[in-house]
């Protein structure tokens, strides 16, 4: 004669089922939005997002439709990011080296970020790039930004060519960079 589990067993199983599903759930919804990687790595563009945000300087909103028909190199940054100190002289360059081109720009995004340690790093490091504030870290989610810094590059028809999970260097940017500013 088969014995049949007690209750409360069976009340266990499902409550422990119940929690590994919600546990599977949760992390999967937490995952970082992989579009723009996904395409990147078949070789497609995809549009870049529409993001408006205050100015850092606080003279205004700001937004990436402001740079159409330009190359953009969106770097979403922080204060307090070592790595985004590690990179900032070289993004100021290429801004200086792209924008006397005239066809592009370095547009800098601070993300989760206190405004006056973001102008202080600005003014530390001799930023001249626009900068953008995203106070809720909007672009984080528009992008499938996870860990700061990250930069985006942006062809003139206002699509990401490509992306950079982490600080750049000058190789990434002569091969992204340089090949969408042609001849201007």
């Amino acid at each position: 004669m088969k014995r049949r589990p007690p209750p409360l067993a069976i009340v266990a199983v499902l409550c422990v089922t119940a929690l590994l599903g919600l546990l599977a759930y949760g992390l999967g919804s937490n995952e970082p939005d992989r579009g723009i990687d996904n395409a990147l790595a078949r070789g497609d563009r995809v549009g870049a997002p529409k993001l408006e945000f205050d100015r850092l300087e606080g003279r205004g909103k700001g937004s990436l439709a402001d740079y159409r028909g330009k190359v953009v190199v969106l770097n979403v940054w922080a204060s307090w990011c070592g790595p985004c100190k590690a990179e900032s002289p070289l993004l100021q360059r290429w801004h200086e080296r792209i924008s006397r081109r005239g066809g592009g720009t370095v547009l800098g995004i601070t993300a989760r970020d206190v405004s006056s340690d973001a102008l202080d790093f600005v003014r530390e490091y001799g930023l001249t790039y626009p900068m953008l504030r995203d106070a809720e870290a909007e672009s984080f989610e528009a992008l499938g930004v996870i860990a700061l810094p990250e930069t985006f590059v942006i062809d003139r028809r206002g699509k990401i060519a490509a992306a950079a999970r982490g600080p750049v260097d000058d190789e990434f940017m002569r091969t992204n960079v340089e090949p969408l500013l042609g001849r201007t």
